[in-house]
């Protein structure tokens, strides 16, 4: 048999996906090239791996075994190239960071001098919601998390990385109302909010309390991405961070709304076990990152 470990990856890629489309998608892949690899393995086993029925891929129960088999060998093969890298002194292995969505943001920046500078490491990113980020904390299943809030249910060493800022922010086409009374300006607005749990949600609510302003007309919405379009679009004003929405600002299509006791301030913050025994690969990012931290900041959130 003369099946490739490219042709197992893609296999156990569309296993996981469920569909060829997704797959493609997750592979960085067209559809027609994944399909190809797919029938390329198959002309090696006579029993079927996948069968479609009604337009809908499934995976035989044979294909799920040579699914399993696949991952093991992925593995062992993997294992075999970090090691074989390592005695040429090349750094390798995976790196496994989760951050909160609005992370996404920021963490780049500190990965990309890492990662070009070690080619042998395999970066393996979560973006997640604040309760999906610590679940894999929690679990011990990451090296790091990017977070702007600290947990308390958990004892965590930290690495401070750059000042995180929250503004009230509208359309620059919503005509804001005249107040001399901020409060009651909120009151008059349609306020927009991140999903319970969210940092975002969680800075924008205890804002609210702490002033002691109503919410009379809201929305709620699962991503600062989609908070973000929405008060874009004029459906209402949110207080979101800065770091998510320069670019809109810069354009004009973003205003701040200038309000007392606003900005929030918070810290990005990465963060680990206090008890995690670090592999080589994440000892060597947070050494990167603390050798050049200020440097990176300065040049891209200056």
């Amino acid at each position: 048999m003369n099946y490739t470990l490219n042709q197992l990856r893609i296999f156990t890629q569309v296993v996981k996906s469920g569909s060829i489309s997704k797959a493609a998608e997750s592979l960085d892949l067209t559809q027609p090239a994944v399909s190809i690899q797919l029938k390329n393995l198959q002309r090696h086993f006579d029993v079927p791996l996948t069968e479609t029925i009604q337009k809908k891929l499934y995976i035989t129960s044979f294909g799920k075994e040579i699914a399993r088999a696949a991952e093991n060998l992925i593995a062992e093969a993997d294992q075999i190239s970090r090691k074989t890298k390592s005695l040429q002194g090349e750094l390798s292995g995976q790196l496994r960071i989760s951050v909160v969505s609005t992370g996404k943001y920021v963490i780049p920046y500190f990965l990309s001098s890492f990662l070009s500078k070690h080619q042998g490491v395999e970066l393996n990113l979560d973006v997640s919601n604040k309760q999906g980020t610590l679940m894999h904390l929690r679990e011990n299943e990451i090296d790091f998390a990017l977070v702007s809030t600290l947990p308390k249910s958990l004892s965590l060493e930290t690495e401070d990385l750059l000042r995180n800022e929250l503004y009230l922010v509208a359309s620059s086409e919503l005509p804001i109302p005249r107040s001399r009374n901020q409060p009651d300006l909120l009151r008059k607005l349609t306020l927009i909010f991140r999903e319970d749990g969210s940092a975002t949600h969680q800075a924008m609510t205890q804002f609210l309390e702490t002033n002691d302003i109503p919410v009379f007309r809201r929305i709620q919405l699962t991503s600062n991405e989609a908070v973000k379009q929405a008060v874009i679009a004029g459906l209402g004003v949110s207080i979101l961070p800065m770091i998510g929405i320069r670019q809109e600002l810069a354009s004009g299509r973003l205003k701040i709304i200038p309000m007392k006791g606003l900005p929030l301030k918070t810290t990005w913050r990465l963060v680990w076990h206090r008890d995690k025994k670090h592999a080589p690969v994440a000892a060597a990012f947070l050494e990167h990152v603390r050798k050049h931290k200020a440097e990176i900041v300065g040049k891209w959130f200056g």
